[in-house]
């Protein structure tokens, strides 16, 4: 930090936050400023606590699923099925196959549509307004699929400790492949708007990058840790839901394009296509899967949706 300031003046120390960087308020930044140059900041976390840990206390397993839907909305379908499967796990309790195919169709949707979220929010943040409307016209018809399947849009429970919570409707796989095949191309659109923008290179390019190595060191994980050069993915390094079923490359490139090629868009819709295109996915094939359940001494549940009410 330098000795003195702009102009002699007295250095400013500005409270920021608790702000809104993702959820609500998760995140206070103490700022030390010369004029509008910031010569220090200091990070406090932990400003965003919902008690649900002691809620879990007073709930059953089945009563606590849909709490974990609203701990990260943007991702609800994806935090239920780890919850489901983490309970399942303590059980010894296997969904049967069709119901893990709808499962991964599903969860890699609500991926698409988080990732639609960030793409067009970040944009937003660093100067580009036609982004955010163009990926949230595609999120749109993703979310329209999910409501028509349980009725929610944001805070999504799609799923029941042992299998779904519904029945798909009445073509939920028509759906799902045009929704697969309307949005391969919109990839096209969003790097035509944004990978050669020389505004969005500028404000990017060389910005806070990081080795692979350096995200082993720190324990980084996800899409910051591929797009460093590493290739880990844990659905291909510890499958779950029948993935290793699925043809789909680790997005790996250090690339400006967020959702394309390799990347979590384009292998999120090649399992939506193996997935709605085998034959665990076809209604009739639900009694087949679940009969080899139960001879392997595994307990489903009924995917029928009167049976659900």
């Amino acid at each position: 930090m330098p000795d003195a300031t702009f102009l002699d003046s007295t250095e400013l120390v500005l409270n920021m936050g608790p702000q809104h960087p993702s959820t609500h308020g998760v995140l206070r930044v103490i700022l030390k400023l010369d004029g509008e140059k910031v010569l220090g900041t200091e990070c406090v976390i932990g400003y965003l606590h919902r008690g649900v840990e002691k809620i879990g206390e007073n709930r059953t397993w089945a009563q606590f699923n849909p709490y974990v839907d609203r701990m990260d909305y943007v991702a609800a379908v994806s935090n239920g099925l780890g919850y489901c499967l983490a309970v399942e796990k303590l059980l010894n309790v296997v969904a049967p196959p069709r119901a893990q195919a709808i499962r991964v169709i599903l969860a890699e949707l609500n991926r698409i549509g988080s990732h639609l979220l960030w793409l067009g929010t970040h944009a937003l943040d660093i100067g580009a307004i036609t982004p955010v409307f163009y990926c949230f016209r595609e999120r749109e018809e993703s979310l329209k699929i999910l409501e028509q399947y349980c009725g929610a849009r944001l805070t999504t429970h799609a799923f029941r400790i042992g299998g779904l919570q519904y029945e798909t409707y009445e073509g939920f796989e028509k759906d799902i492949l045009a929704f697969c095949d309307m949005f391969g191309p919109k990839l096209d659109e969003y790097e035509e708007l944004l990978t050669e923008n020389r505004i969005w290179v500028g404000r990017l390019k060389n910005v806070g990058s990081i080795t692979g190595d350096e995200c082993k060191q720190y324990g980084v994980t996800g899409p910051l840790l591929r797009a460093s050069g590493v290739k880990w993915d844990i659905r291909k390094a510890f499958p779950y839901s029948g993935y290793e079923k699925y043809d789909f490359e680790i997005p790996t490139r250090q690339h400006l394009r967020p959702v394309h090629g390799s990347h979590a868009g384009d292998a999120a819709i090649d399992a939506h296509h193996a997935a709605s295109r085998g034959r665990p996915c076809c209604r009739a094939d639900y009694g087949e899967g679940a009969q080899s359940d139960q001879a392997a001494g595994r307990r489903g549940v009924c995917l029928d949706r009167s049976a659900q009410r």
